[in-house]
């Protein structure tokens, strides 16, 4: 096809296209669903002109004007729909679960790990009780007594125990988050060792017999807050995956965008943190009876599963809008490349 036929059968296109982006640009308050609709399937359509011009009439001044033209209508596209509430808003309804899904397997080890290490600490008590000195500082191995559990409720101070508490699991996070640096050697470590800590408590309230009361103090904030942990672990294990196994990218290279993607999991993980910590510095020390905790224990687990089910149900269904071409197609690519990529970066990509 020669370039003036190419014009000819094309050009109705591109003036729409201009036409939409005019009322965009000027008067984007009027814009009504259905423009949004027909704006997206003419910015595609006009990027397929764009390549097949710059495949074909390399040089010429018409991939220049399309190229404009394009750049238009992503900018239309996006400059609405990537503002920050509009991104923290997607994040946490379907990219969080998305990311958590595509790392399931190095969450999955985190988990063991913690296991091995709270079966391992639960042996070890179990066997001799002498063994939590050995586990845990002295200091708090002392502090530990079963029957003082659920006393002195009003001498609580809730927020000052939930602001410490959340900074606490933060801390912990972030570190079994950044250990991965150590090629996940700190993480395996961070992850093994807080197990020990809550095994070894498990079998000090069950040789008490203790351990009804001792879950219903744990599991409250538990359920939410060793998810995030197990979240955070996962990331650091990754990460260190990636320092070993770089594939055919160099080690610096697989370090920084391991670091991009575990970095997203992190800031997910921060809303479940400050929900546990509320729990645990409100509803955990309270006056509630055991039953009414471990009610609440199991209305977190539920909540967490709903939460992943409704991010997969909104992440399959923008797949679908994305293949429909009812959302820009490049929203539904590389989910590092949206949270980190500027519109204008992704523009100069896509044409």
């Amino acid at each position: 096809m020669n370039i003036q036929r190419f014009i000819r059968e094309h050009k109705s296109v591109w003036t729409e296209l201009d036409g939409l982006l005019t009322l965009f640009e000027k008067k984007r308050r009027t814009v009504q669903a259905p423009q949004v609709d027909r704006l997206t399937f003419l910015y595609r359509t006009a990027s397929a002109h764009l390549a097949y011009a710059q495949t074909y009439y390399p040089g010429d001044e018409i991939g220049l004007y399309l190229n404009q033209l394009v750049a238009r209508a992503h900018h239309a596209l996006h400059a609405e729909q990537w503002k920050t509430s509009h991104r923290l808003g997607d994040f946490f309804k379907r990219r969080f679960i998305g990311y958590v899904l595509e790392r399931k397997q190095f969450i999955a080890i985190a988990f063991l790990l913690f296991l091995v290490g709270a079966l391992s600490g639960f042996a070890a008590v179990w066997q001799d009780p002498l063994n939590l000195y050995a586990l845990v500082s002295p200091e708090m191995a002392d502090g530990i007594n079963p029957d003082a559990v659920g006393k002195n409720h009003g001498e609580v101070q809730s927020a000052v125990m939930s602001t410490s508490i959340m900074t606490n699991n933060i801390r912990v996070a972030v570190l079994a988050f950044v250990s991965g640096i150590t090629f996940g050697l700190l993480t395996v470590y961070v992850l093994f060792y807080n197990g020990i800590l809550i095994g070894a408590l498990t079998a000090v309230f069950w040789q008490s017999g203790k351990s009804y009361v001792f879950w219903a103090y744990i599991l409250p904030h538990g359920v939410i807050e060793l998810t995030a942990i197990f979240i955070a672990g996962g990331s650091g294990l990754y990460m260190g995956y990636r320092m070993i196994n770089p594939g055919p990218y160099t080690r610096k290279y697989m370090l920084l965008r391991s670091v991009k993607e575990s970095a997203l999991l992190m800031v997910g993980t921060i809303p479940l943190f400050v929900i546990a910590g509320i729990i645990e510095g409100y509803i955990t020390p309270s006056g509630l009876s055991l039953e009414t905790k471990y009610v609440v224990a199991g209305a977190t687990l539920i909540a967490l599963a709903l939460y992943v089910a409704y991010g997969r149900l909104n992440e399959r269904r923008h797949t679908q809008l994305a293949a429909e071409g009812a959302v820009p197609k490049d929203e539904a690519g590389s989910r590092t490349a949206d949270l980190f990529s500027s519109p204008g970066s992704i523009s100069n990509r896509s044409i």
